[in-house]
Order: C-alpha cells, then sequence, then structure tokens
C-alpha cells in the first residue's frame, strides 16, 4: 500500500471510528423513527442529489437491505443525464416538488435527505416537503459545510428532525497532495452508506424479534427468489422503482 492509500483508509476508519460514538444518539433516533413507520406499514423515503443520490440507490432492492425503503430518483439532479447540469438543478427552486408529489409519500413515513453542503434548494425543498405532510425528516449531512456556505441561505441540519452529522469539512476530499493546494479522496458516499446500512441493521433486529423482518436475500442465494418475489409483490405498490 502507498503512502497515500495508507493515508486515506486510515483517515476513513478513523472518521468512522469516531462516529460510532459522536452519532450514537441521533442514529437511535433515527433507528427509532425508521422503526416506528416500519410497524405501522408505513415507507422510508431517500433522496439525495449529485453524488448523495448513490444512498438512495444503496439501500434500494438489496441483499440484507429491508424492503420498505424507497429511492427517489430525479434524473436530472443526478449525474448520468450530465454531470454539469445536475449542479445547476439541485440548486432550482421547485425542481424536487412535483417528482416527490409523484411518489404518494404519507404522514408517519420517513424521508430520508441527503446533502453534504446541506444547502442546495433541491434537499430544502424535499426536507419542507416531508415536514409538511406529516413525515419524519432525517438528515445525513456536514454541519461544518453548511455553516461555512451558508451565507444566510436555510441549512438543511435547520429543518431535519433528526441530523446525522458526518463530521466531514468543506469540500468532503480529505487527503491533501503535497506541493499543490489540492485534496482527494472524499469520504462522504463511504461514511453516508456506513451509518444508513448500520441504522437498517438495527431496525432489521428489532423487527426480527416480532418475526416480521422484511429482508431481501441476494439472487444467488438458495430460496431467494422466493422470498423476494414476496417482498416485490407486497412493496411495489408503493415503491415505482420495484
Amino acid at each position: 500500500m502507498t503512502a497515500i492509500t495508507d493515508a486515506y483508509f486510515s483517515n476513513l476508519i478513523g472518521r468512522l471510528e469516531a462516529l460510532k460514538t459522536e452519532l450514537a444518539e441521533p442514529m437511535a433516533l433515527a433507528a427509532k423513527a425508521i422503526l416506528e413507520a416500519a410497524r405501522n406499514d408505513k415507507r422510508v423515503y431517500v433522496f439525495g442529489t449529485g453524488h448523495s443520490h448513490m444512498l438512495a440507490e444503496e439501500v434500494h432492492y438489496r441483499a440484507g437491505g429491508l424492503a420498505f425503503t424507497v429511492p427517489v430518483l430525479v434524473g436530472s439532479a443526478m449525474l448520468h443525464e450530465g454531470a454539469v447540469i445536475s449542479s445547476v438543478y439541485e440548486r432550482t427552486e421547485g425542481l424536487v416538488r412535483p417528482v416527490l408529489e409523484r411518489y404518494g409519500m404519507q404522514p408517519g413515513d420517513v424521508i430520508i435527505i441527503a446533502s453534504n453542503s446541506g444547502v442546495n434548494a433541491a434537499p430544502i425543498e424535499a426536507a419542507d416537503y416531508g415536514r409538511e405532510i406529516g413525515a419524519k425528516v432525517i438528515a445525513i449531512t456536514s454541519v461544518s459545510y453548511s455553516s461555512a456556505v451558508a451565507n444566510g441561505r436555510r441549512r438543511l441540519a435547520d429543518i431535519a428532525d433528526v441530523v446525522l452529522d458526518n463530521g466531514l469539512p468543506p469540500g468532503d476530499a480529505v487527503i491533501a497532495l503535497p506541493g499543490t493546494e489540492l485534496k482527494v479522496g472524499p469520504v462522504s458516499t463511504a461514511i453516508g452508506a456506513t451509518v444508513l446500512n448500520a441504522i437498517f441493521a438495527d431496525v432489521a433486529l428489532e423487527l426480527s424479534k416480532g418475526g416480521d423482518a422484511p429482508i431481501y436475500l441476494s439472487a444467488n442465494m438458495p430460496g431467494a427468489a422466493a422470498v423476494n418475489q414476496r417482498l416485490v409483490a407486497k412493496y411495489r405498490p408503493r415503491n415505482p422503482h420495484l
């Protein structure tokens, strides 16, 4: 392993170790909200723009994942339809609300919003919409980043019911290149996915105690087809991506 790859691994591992303690309370609150939604046959929506949208896909139809999750996918604010223009769209007011309205979110649902900077129009609008319709709003964001760039704008961290602060510096990348002012090694995706999967594992454990944990199996595992088909049949009516 080279010095820089070692530095990246060490930095990421160190941050994850710290977050086990720093996020213990908000993660427990998030798990409680999700568990309540699951027991009431509600849904957990996950939304993000740019690279943050990957967290919505991370928990969707995932082996070992819970079937009541619903990704909110806004193509124009992701990357595959044009990375440069997506940065414009995620800052454009009015883009997200019409999309969210099509998903049929209900009171008692949960919406998890991932936004590292926490100040763009799209995540703010999603949080406002969630609160308006009576959903619990959970944010995965960097409080430090949003505080540094807000310049009077509203922050996702100020709107959400539960804030999962990933503790990242402004800009996401954490490894400085010697002799330059450049940094590489973004870690928000790795941290966000780890935090989400840990929370859902906690929820799954509690649901399993009642014998009702709707968990997908990897397609190559014995019996997976029958289990997954049953879950898809149950959850497809409120998940347009199944």
